[in-house]
């Protein structure tokens, strides 16, 4: 208490001394300015997909009173709507801050509040991801970076190395709260990145490093409170109270930032890396990136890299260039930066239909599949249906009733085309009637000119069996539904006519 009482004192000294109404007017004109655009700034959270399910929250949502609209100019009281990135981020009025936090939405972590930029740079490292395949975090920074990552990733499979947890009481708190948030997947890594080598054993199933460095932060809304719940350099507070950057500190943060993603590119095994930044200095963005690519490091024996476009569309307030993509601060939205390095691809490089499709269903495009749903109780298909409401939960049930629908659509071609052959083969086939035509003689031969021999049944001769399998053709249909066929080709016998000798005016049968 002592402290306080100290402290406020010293602040209500320094107010009268420069004849400030108030704490805030302290604060440079330009920081003050800033602070009143962050408080104007929508709220941004996103959904804990292991908690809920974005069709739950928005009933729960609308339970509550709030309605959803296209975008944020419809705000008007209690409103949200969705993010026109990433599928599982919402915005809310700034004004609804404090009820929103009241909210068991958030009071249980279904619903978490964090700035859009590192939204947007696990949204890009998930896209990038295969089945089974791993993932590198360089930097701790906020635990719902970590959080979000995890929910995106848990349906395929991959786990998540968290770099530059140093202390075991942080771990052990890291560890707390991602069992609160329901991660599963995530390991955490005592060493820095820098000190890891890329032939690290634990890291060999890593395929993509996302690369969150230390940046002054100047694009977000609030500065001061993204310094402190990323856990970044307390430096800068310094900086920011005089309204920008000094260039020595901007050269070190730059120097750091590329030594960081050259080393990332050094890991044979990786095959992408994601760049993001909250700063509004190319120094930090653009120019790290182009000198990481021209020195030439690329690892031992492997392809070099390349930017690729983002996967996101453009909007109102985004400049998406061929290679970047960036988001200017302005009143609705604060402002990011973000790269996405992969390796070129080699030629005798195959990809397995398994990670095309997980790859596919990660980016949406399996979305219109329907998943059959199953022949139990009523049970199991809520609990089916609960699941798959998830997105990317039921991406494997979405790949495999793909190949499914693909299967059947074969077989119904190979059935298709049997059925044609066969109908071609029974045209030219006809009954033995047509097939013999005699002239009917005025003198019938009778019966007792006939030869006779033993009586019995007489077998169908291959006319005869041609001719009567229209009859069957019924059967074989009903078959044909329960069970595939596969392509056949019949060949039937030629068809051979009694051959028939005149003898006088009247016919002789041999």
């Amino acid at each position: 208490c002592s402290f306080r009482t100290k402290l406020a004192a010293a602040l209500a000294r320094c107010r009268i001394k420069h004849g400030a109404l108030s704490i805030e007017y302290i604060l440079p004109e330009a920081i003050r300015k800033q602070e009143q655009r962050a408080s104007a700034l929508p709220l941004c959270v996103w959904i804990n997909t292991f908690k809920i399910s974005p069709q739950d929250v928005f009933r729960d949502l609308e339970k509550k009173g709030f309605t959803r609209v296209k975008s944020v100019s419809d705000f008007d009281r209690y409103t949200y709507c969705m993010d026109q990135h990433c599928h599982d981020v919402l915005f809310f009025p700034s004004s609804l801050k404090d009820e929103l936090l009241n909210l068991d939405l958030f009071a249980d972590c279904k619903l978490l509040l964090q700035d859009k930029s590192r939204s947007l740079a696990v949204h890009s490292a998930q896209a990038l991801l295969n089945t089974d395949d791993d993932i590198i975090v360089a930097h701790v920074g906020s635990h719902l970076t970590i959080a979000h990552m995890s929910a995106l990733t848990i349906h395929i499979v991959s786990r998540i190395f968290v770099c530059g947890v140093k202390s075991s009481a942080k771990a052990a708190e890291l560890r707390t709260l991602f069992s609160h948030m329901g991660c599963e997947n995530i390991q955490l890594l005592h060493e820095d990145f820098t000190e890891i080598g890329p032939r690290d054993p634990r890291l060999q199933k890593a395929k993509v490093i996302l690369l969150l460095p230390q940046c002054s932060g100047l694009g977000v809304g609030n500065p001061v409170d993204f310094i402190l719940t990323e856990h970044r350099d307390a430096g800068l507070l310094r900086d920011l109270f005089q309204g920008s950057v000094s260039e020595d500190k901007l050269s070190n943060l730059a120097e750091r930032q590329l030594n960081e993603l050259m080393h990332a590119m050094k890991f044979n095994k990786v095959q992408a890396i994601v760049y993001c930044t909250c700063s509004i200095y190319p120094e930090e963005n653009e120019l790290v990136v182009k000198k990481a690519l021209e020195s030439g490091v690329k690892g031992s024996k492997v392809q070099p890299y390349r930017l690729i476009p983002p996967f996101f569309s453009t909007c109102s307030n985004s400049e998406s260039s061929e290679v970047f993509f960036k988001i200017e601060p302005s009143e609705i939205s604060s402002g990011c930066f973000l790269a996405i390095l992969a390796r070129e691809k080699d030629s005798s490089e195959s990809v397995s239909v398994k990670d095309t499709l997980a790859r596919a269903a990660a980016k949406g495009l399996l979305d219109n599949i329907v998943v059959r749903k199953p022949k139990g109780g009523v049970k199991k298909q809520k609990g089916t249906q609960r699941r798959c409401n998830i997105p990317g939960s039921c991406t494997e049930l979405k790949t495999a009733e793909f190949l499914r629908h693909q299967a059947v659509s074969k077989v119904k071609a190979e059935g298709s085309m049997f059925k044609t052959v066969s109908n071609a083969q029974q045209k030219n086939v006809t009954r033995p009637k047509s097939c013999v035509q005699l002239k009917k003689s005025t003198d019938p031969v009778s019966d007792t000119a006939l030869p006779k021999g033993p009586q019995h049944t007489p077998r169908l001769s291959p006319v005869g069996q041609a001719c009567d399998r229209p009859a069957l053709a019924g059967k074989a249909r009903a078959e044909q539904e329960r069970v595939a066929l596969k392509p056949a080709e019949i060949v039937l016998p030629p068809v051979m006519a009694p051959s028939v000798r005149w003898h006088g005016s009247k016919p002789r049968l041999p």
